[in-house]
């Protein structure tokens, strides 16, 4: 059928395999919420939110009906939040958050990712001090000002407000989380949050400016983009973007 054919085909089968990787990884996320809590969204509102957030993404329906379902079956499975750090190259920094039912095989799974992308791996808080846990926010539909009062008045504690084009974004430190969106939420029931997160955001940004580098850089994003217990991926690099 021709090289096109071939194209097509390929492409066709990485889109279907993201699709399922975004399946599995709000899958696991919606079932750990509601085995945690009670697994009725009206009285978790950890779970809401995740089923919120996989609505977002366009998770079938029956999807998140099974977490939930087996959620409600007892199952044994259990997962454990793990973040892995690494170093790139020119003083690149790698936050890699996970979630597993076995911390072993995600350690070498991760490790020999790392590892083969020519990057390395580092011990504990050695990358984490170099950023923010921080709280993320980013809507539309409310000024500034606005913004600062409902904080205000919830006594919630924040970092940064900005706005661009209309778009609102709230940095806070981590611990202010549950607070904030309780505050934006129950000031404006239909906001609708673009951007509700716990990241960990940079103190300082660098540039990959050699060819070598950039493809270091992407053969560790593309692997971990593929491993089905990577959730995040955060660095410290300013022009990602431009990374291909």
């Amino acid at each position: 059928m021709g090289r096109a054919h071939e194209v097509r085909a390929a492409s066709m089968a990485k889109t279907a395999a993201k699709k399922s990787k975004l399946n599995a990884k709000y899958s696991v996320q919606i079932f750990r919420a509601a085995k945690n809590g009670v697994p009725d969204p009206e009285l978790n509102q950890i779970l809401k939110k995740e089923i919120d957030k996989a609505k977002k993404a366009q998770i079938p329906a029956d999807v998140i009906k099974k977490a939930i379902e087996k959620a409600k079956g007892g199952s044994q499975d259990d997962y454990s939040e793990v973040t892995y750090e690494a170093f790139g190259p020119n003083n690149s920094l790698f936050m890699i958050e996970c979630l597993t039912d076995n911390v072993n095989r995600t350690y070498t799974e991760i490790r020999t990712i790392i590892l083969k992308a020519g990057c390395k791996i580092g011990v504990p808080g050695s990358v984490q001090h170099m950023f923010n846990s921080s709280a993320i926010f980013s809507f539309e539909g409310l000024t500034e000002e606005e913004v600062l009062d409902i904080l205000i008045m919830a006594d919630c504690d924040v970092d940064d407000i900005e706005t661009e084009d209309g778009l609102v974004t709230v940095y806070a430190p981590s611990s202010e989380y549950a607070k904030i969106r309780d505050a934006l939420n129950d000031a404006k029931e239909d906001l609708e949050l673009l951007e509700d997160l716990v990241a960990w955001v940079p103190m300082m940004k660098v540039n990959i400016e050699t060819e070598d580098d950039a493809k270091i850089v992407k053969r560790l994003m593309d692997n971990l983009d593929e491993n089905d217990d990577v959730q995040n991926v955060f660095h410290n690099i300013e022009n990602i973007s431009d990374i291909k």
